[in-house]
């Protein structure tokens, strides 16, 4: 396994991309060779986040150990930094037009005024095009940091005017490792969750702190096995549907009501006190918004339930092809070693096709329930419906 960073602070939380962590260390400490604009892309859980903002930690930081400073820019309180993280489906026109705005202010206290982007691959092309002379003419002292999980995600006029930083895919040790190393956990308890997660580090780390979600996958994949018949598919398609509108619901009713009490608190409404018609239409721009971080979570749930039916069938290849060195679900060995015997390859195959093409329908806004019904009928008759 790889041993614990050793790099100082900001980077000590960036996990196994030296390369990476060096090439943005130069630049912070070099202005004469700053680029002004970067894209830093990697598969989702590789650390893309991380590593902006302990660069933007050094870009502000007055010195190399201005520790004070560098912790508000992790903990986005500096007034230098600029965050956008939505949990939206979209980045709207307005947001990318705020940013815009926000760059040309010159820094208040730091070296630079960073923006950081973090979803960049939810921009659609109008939201983009906001972004185009900011990225090719930037103040002096502003530096944009896009995040995206690959170049390709972005518009090419975008990918022209930044400097592309291409981070690498941890090794299932290197996620274990780490999470044990942030929370304690038994090792095995990691190296399991790190495997289940397909080395997304956020990922692993929920499952190896919550039994609950590790029973959820467990049970979601068991019952996929099952699959029989239409009937069969039909009560699983819900039950998942289900559970991940549960979870959605359980990540965001806390911090809606928050919000909510928030800003009646601001506007000076007392808790159960009528709003009045001039504020309401405040309240049905937060009421709004909120619906829309809902529709993501549960979107994301769903695809994150497609991500690990993706690993089962995977899994079904490797037992057909005889490679069962790496596993992702081992603990389903018996189970999917007698699936891969009655299958032919060419119907698990099938399946993981189906599968790529049930999460591209889902972000074109077909019906969960629905698609996830025709997806298991796949499973259980090996036709597509």
């Amino acid at each position: 396994m790889t041993a614990v960073a050793t790099a100082p602070f900001p980077w000590t939380d960036v996990w196994v991309q030296d390369e990476a962590v060096r090439t943005l260390r130069d630049a912070a400490a070099d202005p004469g060779a700053l680029s002004h604009a970067w894209l830093i892309t990697g598969p989702p859980g590789s650390g893309r986040s991380t590593l902006a903002y302990a660069f933007a930690a050094a870009l502000i930081a007055d010195e190399p150990d201005d520790e004070a400073a560098m912790r508000q820019v992790i903990a986005r309180t500096h007034p230098d930094v600029t965050a956008l993280r939505t949990d939206k489906v979209i980045i709207t026109i307005a947001e990318a037009r705020a940013l815009v705005e926000r760059s040309y202010f010159a820094p208040s206290a730091g070296r630079y005024r960073v923006i950081v982007v973090e979803d960049a691959d939810r921009m659609v092309e109008r939201t983009s095009n906001v972004l185009l002379k900011a990225l090719e003419e930037p103040p002096e002292r502003t530096v944009w940091i896009l995040c995206a999980p690959s170049e390709a995600d972005l518009l090419p006029t975008i990918r022209s005017r930044v400097r592309s930083l291409r981070l690498r895919e941890p090794e299932v040790d290197d996620v274990a490792q780490l999470i044990v190393h942030r929370t304690g956990v038994d090792l095995g308890i990691a190296e399991q969750a790190a495997r289940h997660a397909q080395r997304h580090i956020g990922m692993a780390q929920r499952l190896a702190t919550d039994e609950g979600a590790r029973a959820r996958r467990d049970e979601t994949l068991r019952a996929v096995l099952r699959v029989r018949g239409v009937g069969d598919a039909v009560e699983v398609a819900g039950r998942i549907v289900q559970v991940a509108t549960e979870d959605a619901k359980a990540l965001t009713a806390e911090r809606d009501e928050a919000e909510r009490r928030s800003l009646l608190r601001m506007v000076g409404i007392a808790e159960g006190q009528a709003v009045p018609p001039a504020l309401r239409a405040q309240v049905s721009a937060l009421e709004d918004d909120q619906r829309k971080r809902a529709t993501r979570s549960l979107r994301d749930g769903i695809d994150r339930v497609l991500t690990d039916m993706q690993s089962l069938f995977r899994d079904v290849v490797m037992f057909q092809f005889g490679r069962t060195d790496t596993l992702i679900n081992r603990e389903l060995g018996d189970e999917l070693a007698a699936l891969a015997a009655a299958w032919p390859p060419a119907r698990t195959l099938d399946v993981l096709d189906h599968l790529a093409e049930t999460r591209e329908a889902l972000e074109r806004n077909v019906a969960p329930t629905l698609a996830l019904e025709s997806l298991l009928v796949t499973v259980t008759s090996g036709r597509t419906p």
